[in-house]
């Protein structure tokens, strides 16, 4: 199995393997030239997101400064839009639905390393992919890391650190992320 195959597959890889290299190379030059963009060339924004990202629909707009790692294993929705400085590590697979809305300064962390120090020491990782389903709303400065799904409907408050998965319609925030109140239970 290759480096990318098991990165993707969320087994420990080596990160300095030289595809995995030439791959971030590639998607950093990428990030830079939206990043250089003027805002009236949007047009060139998006044909550069959409090489540069494995799946978009029709409608999406990211707000630059926008960074990741990959590009290649970001899936966005339809309608999706993101604030400035959106940054995603993108080693597994991010899955984000449609009607997604992300504030400023929101970070998507699927890249993890080993809690041994022994482990780390090798220099070695692994991912964990995250969905992030349809309707969604992401306030400004939240961080979700590895293995996170966040359900539909759901709204993740400013400033949230998302450690554990969120059901669907939960309004949740804090650090660690908590829910706080379930729609579906309202009358």
């Amino acid at each position: 199995m290759t480096e990318k195959e098991k990165m993707i597959n969320g087994e420990l890889y080596d990160p300095g393997d030289e595809v995995l290299t030439k791959d971030r190379t590639l998607c950093k030059d990428l990030c830079f030239d939206y990043n250089s963009l003027r805002p009236s060339e949007e047009a060139e924004g998006k044909e550069i997101l959409k090489k540069l990202l494995g799946k978009t629909e029709e409608h999406f707009y990211i707000t630059a400064p926008f960074y990741c790692d990959y590009g290649y294993n970001i899936s966005l929705g339809n309608y999706f839009y993101s604030n400035h400085n959106l940054v995603i590590l993108d080693c597994a697979r991010v899955t984000i639905g449609d009607n997604v809305l992300i504030g400023p300064n929101c970070g998507i962390y699927t890249a993890a390393h080993p809690v041994k120090a022994e482990e780390r020491l090798k220099g070695l990782e692994f991912a964990e992919p995250i969905t992030i389903e349809d309707n969604v709303w992401i306030g400004g400065g939240v961080q979700i890391l590895p293995g996170v799904t966040i359900g539909k409907n759901s709204v993740i408050g400013s400033g949230s650190v998302v450690t554990r998965s969120v059901p669907p319609d939960t309004m949740a925030a804090g650090n660690p992320c908590r829910p706080i109140k379930n729609y579906k239970n309202d009358n």
